[in-house]
Parts: C-alpha cells; structure tokens; sequence
C-alpha cells in the first residue's frame, strides 16, 4: 500500500475540519453541556447559579412521576418492538414470494408512510380517532368505539403504539426483505427435496438467517421506542392523566413548562445512559451475528 505523503494527509485533514467542528458543536459540547448543567441548580432563565452535585438525581430517584414517566417509556418501547418486528416480518416474508413487478409496488405502497414526517402522521390519526371512529363504534353500536381511544386510559397507549407502529413497520419491513434475498435458494430446494414443511423451512432455514437482520430491527426499534416523543406529544400531550408520558415528554415539560433546567438535564443524562447501553448490546450482538448463519 502506498503511504500518503504529507500534502495527500493534509488534505485529508482538511476535509474532516468541517465535519468534526460541526458534530462537537451540535453534539459533543451539547452532550457534555448538559452533563455540567445536570449537576447545578439552574432553571434555565437565570444569569447565575450553583453547584449542587448530585441532588438533582436523588430528587430524581425520589419522584414518582419520574418512574411511571420511565415506566411508560418501557412499555410503549415493548409494545412497538413486538408489534413492529412481527408485522415488518409478516409483510417481508409475503412481500418476498410476490413476483418482481408487484414486489416493487407493494414496497412503494408501504413506504409511503415513512416519507411522511411523524407529526403530520399523529395529527392525520388523531382527526381519525376523534372524529372517525366515535361515529363508527355509534354505528355499529360497539361501546369500547362510542369514544376516541386517545381518551381512554386503558387503550390510550396502544393507540398511539399503533400510530407510532403505522409509519415504522416499512423499514425494519425493507431490511428483512434485504436479509430474505440473501438466503441461498439452494437451501430451500435442498430441503422441499427432503419433504421439509413451510413451518420447517422457516424453522431451520429463514429464521437462523434472519437473526443477525432481526437484532439490528430489534436494537433501533428499542432505541426509537425510549427517545420517541412526537407521536404521543402531537396525540395526546402526555396525558390523559399522564398515561402516554414517556421520558421524552417528562423531559421537555420540566425544561420549558416547570422551568427545572437542571432536572430535565439530568433526566437528559439518565436517558443517555439507557440509550448508550442499549447501543453496547447491539455491538455485542452484531459481533455475535456470525454465530447465526
């Protein structure tokens, strides 16, 4: 290999200035920014403040409100993660048997969801469940329908799942489709010659192929899931009665709504934290991928 000469590195360099000064001004200095001001008392307003060290995680860990918000977040990241990953699989696996020209349709008309931006898709469903489906459930005389779900405490959750799901399946739905075509069809015709079932093929054949596909879904549907906030903010706020309040929502509201700067900082870092380790589980398990094929 030729080693570059001093001017070639130079230039090398020089293309990477830019790059690397606007990914520490957005990111680095905002991350580490935050951090600082986790340790303070300021409210986002003030001229000056002080150091308080740790006490903003303490009241953290003392206030209910931060655990259901956590909580919350837990559970909506479950539901899309399950949701999600079955039905992205259901649609690859159908849309993969299709032929060439209706595949390539039925991936046009499943990813026009995912060009759409999140908040145009929360508010065209929330017109849907506010206006569409009260007159439907008084039709058809189904109680549970009479109401818009998003008023609702036991279905307000997965009914902004639900929406969050509508426009996320397309992607995750493309990459399994990507990890299909890479199955050797010699496996298959290998195995209908030994009289093996569909539910065998997919067993022993698909699905151990599919693994390493399945853990890249599985990683960025979780990390979705614990930073999502604009489905359940343009749907319901938070509410009712703080039933949809991820740690997202919690974490803009004591920012701009309580004026606890610090406190959503430390909320900030706390959240960094989870979505760092959840990025350490995914190169783990992608360094792992090898052991699935």
């Amino acid at each position: 290999m030729k080693k570059l000469s001093l001017s070639d590195r130079a230039v090398y360099f020089g293309f990477t200035i830019i790059p690397v000064a606007l990914y520490s001004v957005f990111y680095v200095f905002q991350v580490l920014g935050g951090m600082f001001y986790s340790l303070t008392d300021w409210n986002g307003m003030a001229k000056t403040y002080s150091m308080n060290g740790l006490k903003n995680y303490a009241w953290l860990l003392q206030n209910p409100n931060f655990w259901r918000s956590l909580g919350t977040t837990f559970r909506y990241s479950t539901l899309l993660v399950i949701f999600t990953l079955a039905l992205s699989l259901i649609l690859a696996l159908t849309m993969d048997s299709l032929k060439n020209w209706v595949q390539t349709l039925a991936k046009s008309i499943f990813f026009i969801p995912a060009m759409l931006s999140a908040v145009t898709v929360a508010l065209i469903w929330s017109q849907i469940y506010y206006r569409a489906i009260p007159v439907i459930g008084e039709a058809l005389n189904i109680g549970v329908l009479k109401a818009s779900p998003l008023a609702n405490l036991q279905t307000t959750l997965f009914a902004t799942v639900f929406v969050n799901v509508w426009q996320s399946v397309a992607i995750p739905s493309l990459i399994f489709i990507a990890g299909l075509q890479s199955i050797p069809h010699e496996l298959y015709e290998s195995a209908m010659i030994d009289s093996a079932s569909i539910l065998q093929r997919f067993h022993y054949i698909t699905l151990p192929h599919l693994m390493p596909t399945m853990v890249v879904n599985l990683v960025l549907l979780v990390k979705n899931g614990f930073t999502t906030f604009d489905y359940p903010y343009a749907l319901t706020q938070g509410g009712p009665a703080r039933a949809t309040e991820v740690i997202a929502i919690s974490i803009v509201n004591d920012a701009f709504r309580d004026y606890r700067f610090s406190i959503a900082n430390a909320e900030a870092v706390i959240l960094f934290i989870i979505i760092a380790s959840i990025s350490f589980v995914q190169i783990w398990l992608t360094s792992k991928g090898d052991a699935y094929k």
